[in-house]
């Protein structure tokens, strides 16, 4: 009886390593293979006598992506100058007056401008923070001091913490939290969002521990026991 069910926990354990090691593969493959197709299609937006393809004879896939990274490199350039920069402020003014359109533009750059803003203007570290309540943990990513009347007002230096929700990290609360309460942790910014996003199922590189005999995958809790039962066990075996 343990002998078919130490086989069922070995098939297991090796068919979650084969959807480990295809599903991700196969999904990146289809994504893209997805963006090589679609890509070409911003030429059909283009007058007939601008188009590329009357150009070049042949298909050429992902000439698509070449051509919008190119497109978001120049509006970078001209909106950076004062002209750009105008027209920019004016044509935000117009979406800001668009009821439906308001909410959607604003949320995405404001998330846009904290992620990919520098000079620490973003979201600076990963902490953990105790919410709802004493004793219950919840990551958080600090975007920097609060300043002005909210700091004035408090006793103790506060800090600026966004804390997301699953599985979508774009919304959530934004939270002052004196800087004693606050505890930093080393991981990045992007393995947070990776566990926040996955629930907790996907962690960091020490997340999974591999089981070296059988490779199947081990909670590292279940491994840390593992390990000291058979620590015990040779140490019963000795004279």
């Amino acid at each position: 009886m343990s002998s078919l069910k130490g086989l069922r926990h070995r098939i297991r354990g090796y068919f979650i390593t084969g959807l480990l090691a295809v599903v991700p593969l196969s999904f990146t493959i289809y994504v893209i293979s997805i963006v090589l197709r679609n890509s070409d299609k911003i030429f059909n937006l283009l007058p007939e006598a601008y188009n590329p393809k009357r150009w070049i004879p042949f298909p050429l896939p992902g000439l698509g992506i070449v051509v919008m990274v190119l497109v978001v490199f120049t509006t970078g350039l001209l909106v950076k100058n004062y002209v750009g920069s105008r027209i920019m402020e004016f044509g935000e003014k117009i979406v800001y007056r668009i009821p439906l359109v308001r909410p959607i533009y604003s949320a995405v750059k404001q998330l846009l401008v904290a992620i990919f803003t520098e000079k620490g203007e973003g979201f600076e570290r990963v902490v953990l923070i105790e919410y709802p309540r004493r004793g219950i943990y919840a990551l958080g990513f600090v975007t920097g001091v609060a300043r002005g009347e909210v700091q004035e007002m408090t006793v103790q230096r506060v800090l600026n913490v966004f804390l997301p929700t699953t599985p979508n990290p774009t919304s959530g609360f934004y939270l002052l939290v004196p800087e004693t309460d606050v505890i930093p942790l080393k991981i990045s910014v992007e393995d947070a969002f990776k566990l926040i996003i996955s629930g907790g199922l996907v962690s960091s590189q020490e997340g999974l521990v591999w089981n070296g005999a059988a490779r199947t995958l081990t909670p590292p809790g279940e491994a840390a026991a593992q390990t000291a039962i058979d620590h015990r066990k040779g140490e019963k075996k000795c004279p």
